[in-house]
């Protein structure tokens, strides 16, 4: 993905911020990144084999958040019944 698709696809991360980690998983091996030399300059950024290795982990860690969210919203549910 470009840095504008990323941005798009996280409106609440400032620039600065986005920028910031997109290094540091550059850094520690997690993101590719891949500069086109062109004007204007391209950048565009993938997992790299290691982060793709994550990716089942966060699967299972997001369906645990939704079925954590859905509990905790029965909850307050049941306790506003009352």
């Amino acid at each position: 993905m470009r840095f504008g698709e990323l941005k798009r696809a996280l409106p609440q991360i400032t620039q600065k911020m986005l920028t910031k980690q997109l290094r540091e998983l550059e850094e520690d091996g997690i993101v590719n990144r891949f500069v086109y030399h062109q004007a204007p300059p391209k950048v565009e950024y993938s997992l790299s084999e290691i982060g793709q290795s994550l990716l089942p982990i966060f699967s299972t860690l997001s369906d645990w958040g939704a079925s954590y969210a859905e509990q905790a919203e029965s909850k307050n549910y049941s306790r506003d019944k009352k």
